[in-house]
């Protein structure tokens, strides 16, 4: 089945081991293949941008997508689990999902469990600097 995709001007998106840049129109690209790695710009985390622990997971699940041996970044990747299960054991079950993916070989799927770890890590970021100010209210009103 052929994937439709429409990029913007100046987008950019990884194709197998290619990055596809468009010019400065509208592109509509149909891409037919299977097992092909596709990445859109949006969706693309490098080194520099993963600067959260859940970031890095998706990082090395992206490097594992787009390898033609996934299996090399394996042990990065539960290196980070290890860290992020310490910090966050309430993400136990999207951890699981995305295990889950990764060992069914559905490494884009895998990607996509990595998001909502990503917005529960932003959660909880979120959640803990509320508690932070209002610990800090407290403080000034004391």
């Amino acid at each position: 089945m052929a994937l439709k995709v429409e990029l913007k001007p100046h987008e950019r998106i990884i194709i197998g081991a290619c990055v596809v840049t468009n010019t400065d129109q509208r592109a509509r690209l149909l891409i037919e293949g299977d097992k092909i790695p596709i990445l859109r710009e949006k969706d693309i985390l490098t080194p520099e941008t993963a600067d959260t622990p859940a970031k890095l997971i998706y990082l090395a699940v992206q490097l594992m997508y787009l390898s033609p041996e996934p299996q090399i970044n394996h042990g990065t990747y539960f290196s980070l689990l290890r860290d992020i299960i310490t910090t966050m054991p309430g993400a136990w079950p999207i951890i699981e999902g995305i295990n889950n993916d990764i060992l069914n070989g559905d490494l884009y799927k895998a990607l996509k469990e990595v998001k909502k770890l990503i917005a529960y890590e932003k959660k909880l970021a979120g959640m803990s600097d509320s508690t932070a100010d209002r610990a800090d209210s407290r403080r000034r009103s004391a």
